[in-house]
């Protein structure tokens, strides 16, 4: 039996632990309202990752339209911040809807206004929505490159939606709300401690969340389909309730990020919904590992830390540089930077008691 530590859980959950207990020092040594600011969007970054890592890495399915779920998420809270600003009985529609022409506050904006259920909407129609989808395509045994295909579509589709319906969104100009958001009263301001911890008890929460799904029964199964459905459907399971399902959580933790989102930057726009940012998401996981949630996370961190460091400098040769570097991991590390992680302390395990009794039984009689 291996003794690679790499598989060993408890060595697992030490990893967890040490590098989440680092990341809960940042507000420690950094009290720079900016850095901080910058490292609870990065958490919003390695969210995205570990719902990439659970649905692709864990589930087998390669999904490119995972900014659909973040986008929806964000403008949920946008709508909700904007309408904590706004007065329901002298002023209850937002300024760029007048300037737009309508003169009422649409339905589905009136069910923002209150903060509570504004929340509950952000999170959930995201949610219900992968529930939805997931549940029609995975029915009708839709997966591999043509449901990728087909989410790359619909995000595409949604994204020139919200474009378009320019009295209700602002369309390309976004939705900016003028306030932070309002919790019981006492603004969560984006440059804040608070910021930083909500981040990053989001962050944590679902990643150890995400870690005990993949090493349950169900993840056991979600990890069979992924390598053989047939066989898993032969053998009873309802792959599609399965693939539905993972599907789901995967969506529900990027509409927290998107939550979260919102929240720092205090603006949204149908740039959440662009394509080239949800195929961003894949090569993150792609070049962590996409079968470790901690290796993904890290690979979110390394490119988008490189993004803000030196995209200034190569500008749009960046983008060149990002897939030249995945194509490269890739080809010579499908696993990404965990594989080889993996790969180094599995050449540095310790022997086998057989092999080690074996060499010692013809050391003593060579001697």
């Amino acid at each position: 039996m291996s003794s690679n530590p790499y598989h060993d859980k408890r060595c697992q959950w030490l990893m967890y632990l040490v590098f989440f207990a680092g990341v809960g020092l940042i507000p420690v040594f950094i009290d720079d309202a900016f850095l901080l600011n910058q490292f609870a969007l990065y958490g919003v970054f390695g969210l995205l990752a570990v719902s990439i890592s659970l649905c692709w890495g864990a589930g087998g399915i390669l999904n490119l339209g995972q900014g659909l779920m973040f986008g929806l998420s964000a403008y949920g809270m946008a709508m909700t911040m904007q309408m904590q600003s706004q007065d329901p009985i002298n002023n209850p529609i937002p300024p760029f809807m007048l300037n737009n022409g309508l003169d009422h506050l649409p339905w589905f904006w009136s069910l923002f206004s209150s903060t509570g259920g504004g929340i509950f909407l952000t999170l959930a129609v995201p949610t219900l929505f992968c529930l939805l989808f997931g549940g029609l395509m995975f029915s009708a045994r839709v997966s591999g490159p043509f449901f990728a295909i087909i989410s790359l579509a619909l995000l595409s589709a949604v994204g020139t939606l919200v474009l378009d319906i320019q009295p209700y969104t602002n369309g390309a100009n976004g939705i900016s709300p003028p306030m932070p958001l309002q919790i019981f009263g006492a603004p969560l301001d984006p440059y804040s401690t608070s910021m930083f911890w909500v981040v990053f008890v989001c962050l944590c929460g679902l990643t150890v969340l995400a870690k005990l799904i993949t090493q349950s029964k169900f993840g056991q199964i979600v990890h069979a389909l992924k390598n053989d459905p047939e066989r898993v459907r032969f053998l009873g399971y309802n792959v599609a309730l399965y693939e539905t399902l993972i599907y789901t959580l995967s969506g529900f933790i990027a509409a927290v990020a998107g939550c979260c989102f919102t929240l720092i930057v205090q603006y949204v726009s149908p740039a959440q919904f662009d394509v080239a940012f949800s195929i961003t998401m894949v090569i993150w996981a792609g070049i962590g590992g996409r079968l470790s949630l901690l290796g993904s996370i890290i690979g979110a961190l390394l490119i988008q830390g490189g993004q803000s460091y030196l995209g200034d400098s190569f500008l749009n040769s960046w983008m060149l540089i990002l897939g030249l570097f995945f194509i490269v991991v890739v080809r010579f590390l499908p696993r990404g930077l965990a594989g080889l992680i993996e790969s180094v302390l599995g050449r540095l395990r310790t022997p086998e008691p057989a092999a080690h009794e074996a060499s010692a039984a013809l050391t003593k009689s060579g001697s």
